[in-house]
């Protein structure tokens, strides 16, 4: 199995990584919304986990995790998801990104092995310490998924080295403390955290958390690997809920813009 997250990162571009809360707002129109992204040409794409206690979410990203729950979407219609997308650009990297405990009551066995049948080639996940890990890294390791660790402004030396003996993929560099959605990165700070990172790891680090528009995504991605973009397309889905036509006529444009973003 090609490692497509490897090689998304293999050329010099700037990667432009989406999230979206897969079954937001409801199945069909989820679907409709992943391929409007992949049409973009965005590099990578991250699909949600509805949750009923995102702890990390802001506001936003809270919302539309009821509003796929209220649709009733669970962790099959996440893997039906992920594996649509695997056939309209067979290519694309796609990570699931959520909380650990929707794969414990799953089974991590079980979950691993829905992950590798849908053509999923990470797996993100918020609340998941490195000290707690190893029952499900060897199952994503003996299905060659990639384990993708979040790093923090506050990570210190040591406690970097340890997320990075089971990291793979790239590193997702959380721009700011808090949750999503919420203020822009210090580009100064940001600048100075990649380059600490960059000296323990050949791993790409991309930034998340607070990067709401093109101007942001170039900003980012004059210093980092690339920037993941979540709320911002999430907020449109929420501002347009009667409109799907719009939504997606809005989505499509947003995201033109964004791919520009990512052009040094």
């Amino acid at each position: 199995m090609t490692n497509l997250i490897g090689q998304a990162f293999k050329n010099n571009g700037k990667k432009l990584v989406t999230f979206v809360t897969g079954g937001d707002p409801d199945l069909e129109t989820s679907l409709e919304i992943i391929k409007t992204i992949i049409n973009n040409g965005v590099d990578i794409i991250e699909i949600g986990m509805p949750f009923s206690d995102p702890m990390a979410d802001g506001p936003t990203i809270q919302l539309s995790s009821n509003r796929a729950i209220s649709k009733g979407i669970d962790l099959e219609n996440i893997f039906s998801l992920a594996a649509k997308a695997k056939k309209i650009k067979n290519n694309l990297p796609i990570i699931l990104m959520g909380y650990y405990n929707l794969i414990l009551y799953f089974g991590i066995e079980k979950f691993v092995k829905r992950c590798k049948e849908s053509g999923v080639d990470g797996l993100i996940i918020v609340d998941l310490q490195p000290e707690e890990d190893e029952d499900l890294n060897n199952e994503l390791r003996n299905n060659q998924i990639d384990l993708i660790r979040l790093i923090t402004p506050t990570t210190n030396e040591e406690r970097l080295k340890l997320i990075l003996n089971n990291a793979r993929g790239f590193l997702y560099y959380v721009s700011v403390m808090g949750i999503t959605g919420q203020k822009s990165a210090d580009l100064n700070d940001l600048k100075k955290s990649i380059a600490f990172i960059k000296k323990h790891t050949n791993l790409p680090v991309v930034p998340g958390f607070g990067i709401k528009n093109s101007t942001d995504v170039n900003n980012i991605c004059k210093i980092a690997d690339g920037a993941v973009v979540g709320s911002s397309i999430i907020k449109i889905i929420e501002e347009n809920l009667s409109n799907k036509v719009k939504m997606l006529s809005e989505i499509d444009k947003f995201l033109k813009d964004l791919k520009n973003g990512t052009k040094i």
